[in-house]
């Protein structure tokens, strides 16, 4: 069932007893949880309608009996509970015993008053199992996916639009790639920039450089995707604001080394006739980091990405032996790097 046909029959105030999300857009999931809870609950009435349980600490039979408990002062109430790992495949870690049967028994006949809703922290559910097959039997099975490459794109612009503000051409890849495509860090990176703005205006790529916060592994993307581009300036740049953060040269040496291997994977599955999505789901990562990768890695054959893995292993133990000046290797490689990529 989709999540957003899902919250507009709540929206028109249709709602199912149980509702079971997982998947790995973890913002949108928490989106919808606070859409239903705004809709369903008066905001004078949260205190008393509103129970949130962690399976990882407490019985489903616990979370059962509150959700059969006639709601206190309020028409119904919401009960949340997280760490639903019964619906997964994966082993449970907590020291709670979840009788199952419960939870079957309840789903058979569940009461009015109460919506209840497990949150999965896992990608996928086990469809093998029986209580998976009740829940989805009941539409109650909602996945909260990444957004494909043009949808995170999509959606950045419709934020803006709210807030009132407009991108350069450039700016709002820029943008995206500084905060790779999480739309946790993009809704805080909106906000930000409406409030800098004033709440209109164009955002340039410079003022995204100049107010974006990035992580290490963002900013070693980037001087990866400017070597690429053959912009030497902005990446010396990049990797001088790395230096100035007093990141470590090997662990940003590590985090380039990782670039390129999932460059070296990406192009070699699309070779297989992968999809970008088909890949992300192999390699764990986000759609909108394997687009990027595959453009990188258009710029390399698969033997001179197998042999920069290697030149970046040799450069990795001269550092860590003091057979090379940590700094001067990492700007040799760079511009060694940018030759390759010019030779094609």
């Amino acid at each position: 069932m989709d999540y957003r046909k899902v919250a507009k029959d709540i929206g028109a105030g249709k709602t199912l007893p149980v509702y079971l999300c997982y998947g790995p857009e973890k913002y949108l999931m928490q989106q919808f949880i606070d859409y239903m809870t705004t809709k369903l609950i008066e905001p004078e009435h949260r205190d008393f309608a509103i129970s949130k349980f962690d399976l990882a600490e407490t019985s489903i039979e616990t979370v059962i009996e509150d959700t059969e408990t006639l709601p206190f002062m309020v028409p119904r109430k919401i009960v949340i509970a997280k760490n639903a790992t019964f619906f997964t495949g994966a082993r449970d870690q907590s020291k709670v015993d979840h009788n199952l049967d419960k939870l079957t028994s309840y789903l058979k006949s569940p009461v009015d008053y109460s919506i209840l809703v497990f949150i999965v922290d896992a990608d996928k559910l086990d469809e093998r199992k029986t209580i998976v097959k009740t829940m989805k039997a009941m539409d109650a099975a909602l996945p909260f996916l990444s957004l494909s490459p043009e949808g995170v794109q999509d959606w950045v612009l419709k934020g803006a639009a709210k807030e009132g503000f407009t991108f350069e051409p450039g700016a709002l890849d820029q943008l995206i790639l500084s905060t790779g495509g999480n739309l946790q860090s993009l809704s805080a990176e909106i906000e930000k920039l409406s409030l800098y703005l004033g709440g209109s205006g164009v955002v340039t790529q410079e003022l995204v450089d100049e107010l974006v916060v990035r992580s290490a592994e963002q900013n070693v993307f980037l001087l990866v995707e400017e070597v690429v581009r053959l912009r030497l300036e902005r990446a010396f740049m990049l990797l001088e604001q790395l230096l100035k953060q007093k990141e470590e040269p090997i662990k940003i040496m590590m985090l380039i080394a990782r670039q390129f291997r999932i460059m070296l994977q990406v192009k070699e599955l699309s070779k297989q006739s992968y999809s970008q999505g088909q890949i992300a789901s192999q390699l764990g990562l986000h759609p909108f980091a394997v687009k990027v990768a595959e453009g990188q890695a258009r710029n390399f054959e698969i033997g001179a990405l197998s042999r920069i893995i290697g030149d970046i292993a040799d450069l990795d133990y001269q550092m860590k032996t003091g057979g090379i000046d940590k700094v001067l290797g990492m700007e040799m490689f760079l511009l060694g790097l940018a030759q390759v990529q010019a030779r094609g």
